[in-house]
């Protein structure tokens, strides 16, 4: 790990801690003489201590502790007329003793490692405090030569050291809830993008295999053309032959090393695809609800703005993520592409005893009457980018084909005056559902 841009961190933390711990030490009070204070200055020091990573908490602890007592006597020069120099410092020096001993103790402790256990830190932050008020008051007795401290004065101090422990900890707890919402919203985000990747993986499998049947049909073809033009020969046949007869047998040898190579490819897709576990399968709220945001992105990278809406009723099981990401997804991104600049597109699933049934809607131009019984041919396509080049037109035809191959079916309606078109899918559930 480069430890580079966590030491930046620390050094952005001590500049801020040296600005704000001064400026919160002037919120005080005096609770048993003139020399003693306790101030905000306290819980804002340890709060900041437990946030360095690299730097040793004594290195700001000195730091700190020299700044607090020359900021306090900058402060009496410039507030009050009478200013001496001797006296100021007598008032004041003594809270570098606090500020260093509470930050020798926070790095003899190890504090900083305990920040899964905020009552541990709570209840360190109790003895480090109180015995931080003796350093300094330990201090101010070396010049008055004597403790200015009696059984009631040490109850204060303990009493304001838990009031500043729980400050601290209250507003450490605050940020690392908030650092662990954000570790879930990143999580969640690349989990969403994996689910994506795999998704389209699996369509990319099912074309794959499309593909091996066709090499396969191919080769069968050659083949056969071969052992034609043989006979042929065969029966002296006067024909000149021989060249077609070596040309077959090439192609046929061609098309047969194509389909080993996809084989292999779809043996690793299908492996990895295949090999189902309990994270496999999915929340139907948590899917459609991926399936939503993925295409508001989508949307706005196009430049559009579509609002999307979605009801789910009846009770479902945790359907397999991939084909309803694949299926689902496929449908609803053609609405995003086929509406023009702005537009609705709804989601509504529900449940029919054995069966889901989906039915994804947009208010974009509808599709042509003649180009109704064309929509789930391959290639197919009423879609061209701002060069003219038309999509592949594999989308839909892939997701009829998926339909099939788990059971279901998939049809087409438009609504009035054709300006709007549904798709309307049912499944049977226990093709979408973990085998028991």
């Amino acid at each position: 790990m480069n430890n580079c841009p966590i030491l930046r961190k620390d050094i952005y933390i001590l500049v801020l801690m040296m600005l704000a711990v001064p400026l919160a030490g002037e919120l005080n009070f005096y609770p048993f003489n003139e020399t003693f204070r306790v101030s905000f200055g306290a819980p804002t020091f340890f709060f900041f201590l437990l946030l360095f990573r690299k730097i040793p908490s004594v290195i700001p602890g000195f730091l700190t502790g020299a700044w607090v007592a020359g900021f306090r006597i900058l402060l009496d020069y410039f507030t009050h007329g009478d200013f001496v120099w001797v006296s100021s410092f007598h008032a004041h020096y003594s809270s570098f003793f606090y500020y260093f001993t509470f930050s020798v103790l926070v790095y003899w402790t190890k504090l900083s490692h305990f920040d899964r256990h905020p009552l541990v830190i709570g209840g360190a932050g109790i003895v480090i405090e109180i015995l931080s008020d003796l350093s300094e008051l330990l201090a101010q007795s070396f010049l008055l030569e004597q403790l200015l401290l009696t059984l009631e004065d040490l109850h204060q101090i303990i009493l304001i050291a838990f009031s500043h422990s729980f400050i601290v900890i209250s507003f450490f707890s605050i940020m690392k809830l908030y650092e662990a919402q954000s570790r879930e919203r990143q999580i969640r985000k690349q989990n969403e993008h994996m689910l994506m990747l795999v998704s389209n993986l699996f369509e990319e499998s099912i074309h794959l295999k499309k593909t091996l049947q066709n090499a396969e049909s191919i080769t069968k073809k050659s083949y056969d053309l071969y052992r034609s033009l043989n006979r042929l020969k065969q029966e002296h046949s006067a024909v000149p032959l021989e060249e077609c007869r070596k040309e077959a047998l090439e192609i046929a040898g061609e098309v047969h090393e194509i389909k080993k190579d996809n084989q292999r490819i779809f043996a690793g897709l299908s492996k990895l695809i295949s090999d189902e576990s309990t994270t496999d399968y999915m929340d139907l709220h948590q899917l459609v609800d991926i399936i939503v945001r993925t295409n508001e992105k989508y949307a706005q990278l196009l430049g559009k703005d579509i609002q999307f809406t979605y009801g789910i009723k009846g009770t479902h099981p945790p359907y397999h993520a991939f084909i309803m990401l694949s299926i689902i997804n496929n449908i609803v991104a053609n609405a995003v592409e086929a509406i023009q600049h702005t537009g609705n597109i709804e989601v509504r699933i529900r449940r029919n005893d054995e069966s889901v049934e989906f039915q994804i809607s947009d208010d974009g131009p509808g599709i042509l009457p003649k180009q109704k019984h064309l929509i789930f041919k391959p290639g197919f396509t009423s879609k061209y980018d701002l060069s003219g080049t038309p999509s592949t037109g594999i989308g839909l035809s892939y997701t009829k084909v998926m339909v099939e191959q788990l059971e279901g079916d998939i049809a087409v309606e438009d609504g009035q005056e054709g300006k709007r078109t549904t798709f309307s899918i049912r499944l049977p559930i226990i093709n979408l559902t973990e085998k028991g």
